[in-house]
């Protein structure tokens, strides 16, 4: 049962908001923590900077938290999911012949940035789920001796197929393969565990599922991969003593802020800051089991439909948030359309319409959106 949410969600009446997989409203708190530090900056300037530093290391102890990383200084706080993956594509050194392993079910983020490895003689190899009882045997059926990564989305953004993370990763370490996570779809919706998935890296913007700010991500590195990533991008922010300005000689901050060559995004931190204290001030097991009851309760609703189908896997441990679906007769773009302007916040992706609430949807809205799919023209 969830805890007393004291108005921490007040979208407008008039609206069913089913894309939290696109981007989420923020929770109360997160626009009174940015209207604050927009109020502070008027009247006091920086003046109270060191605590917005305090408020940074903050952060990275809650996303080390949500992540069971083992320490702060593993998480980097980027612009977005893109740059932290740009990060790792261009941080390796890659050898011509060298293969990298995905599926074709990525969104853009997770597909372009290894396809543009091509000029340094990387094949991209995209496995089909669809042809597996299993989604991960399609990943593992690419892999071979010059497989040097593996790369996936935690939940897959059209589908909403959830993957075996810990499987994965236990293939991926017992060949010396590196594993690469786009978290963006799971985290502060599903509890997470880099750890035992034996992640080496995991990306995840702040605006979708964990409720906060576009423009800010986490990213996790381990420490031995820290080490063998390559920098592109400096400045004064990633570097070992950073607010000595007169010292010239300089190097390399130790821990994952090497990734964070400039200024940080402190109005987004803040933000963030908010956003997950509600996550975690609930508990992700909390947050985890009532998505999960409204995901299920979606299933049933759509199964007890006889013309829509649904798209999303249903069997124990494959789904998360997404749920997609399509109808058999109709079209379906004409009825996202129906929905977006009957108030139904959604998203039409793979010929369906895709439905992701979040722990806190009443279950009366879902069910308003299978009143209005009675009215479609």
């Amino acid at each position: 049962m969830l805890h007393n949410l004291d108005g921490e969600f007040r979208l407008s009446d008039d609206l069913i908001y089913l894309n939290h997989a696109g981007v989420s409203p923020w929770p109360a708190r997160t626009a009174e923590a940015v209207k604050n530090f927009a109020d502070e900056n008027m009247v006091h300037g920086s003046r109270r900077y060191l605590q917005w530093l305090e408020r940074e290391a903050a952060l990275r102890a809650q996303a080390c938290e949500l992540l069971n990383a083992p320490s702060p200084d593993d998480i980097a706080l980027l612009k977005n999911t893109s740059e932290a993956l740009s990060a790792v594509a261009y941080g390796l050194e890659w050898q011509e012949g060298d293969n990298i392993v995905t599926t074709n079910q990525e969104f853009p983020s997770n597909r372009i940035v290894w396809e543009s490895l091509s000029s340094k003689g990387v094949d991209f190899r995209e496995a089909d789920p669809a042809g597996f009882s299993q989604p991960e045997d399609a990943l593992f059926s690419l892999a071979d001796s010059d497989t040097r990564l593996i790369t996936v989305s935690s939940v897959q953004f059209s589908t909403g197929l959830r993957m075996d993370l810990e499987k994965i990763g236990e293939f991926c370490k017992s060949r010396g393969i590196l594993f690469c996570i786009d978290a963006i779809q799971s985290l502060g919706a599903l509890t997470f565990d880099v750890r035992r998935v034996h992640a080496d890296f995991v990306m995840a913007d702040g605006h979708k599922w964990m409720l906060g700010p576009e423009g800010l991500a986490i990213f996790y590195c381990t420490p031995e991969m820290r080490d063998r990533l390559t920098l592109h991008q400096y400045g004064w922010h990633m570097v070992d003593d950073l607010y000595n300005f007169d010292r010239k000689e300089w190097r390399t901050a130790k821990t994952a802020r090497c990734f964070e060559c400039g200024s940080p995004n402190m109005i987004g931190i803040h933000a963030l800051h908010a956003s997950l204290s509600l996550l975690l001030d609930i508990g992700m097991d909390v947050v985890e089991k009532e998505l999960l009851d409204r995901t299920e309760y979606l299933f049933e609703r759509i199964r007890s439909e006889p013309e829509l189908e649904l798209m999303t896997p249903d069997s124990a441990g494959r789904y998360a948030g997404i749920v997609t679906f399509r109808h058999i007769r109709k079209d379906n773009e004409s009825i996202y359309n129906f929905l977006m302007k009957n108030n139904i916040m959604c998203a039409y992706r793979n010929r369906g319409i895709r439905l992701s609430p979040h722990f806190y949807t009443p279950v009366e809205q879902l069910d308003r959106v299978f009143s209005l799919l009675e009215s479609v023209p």
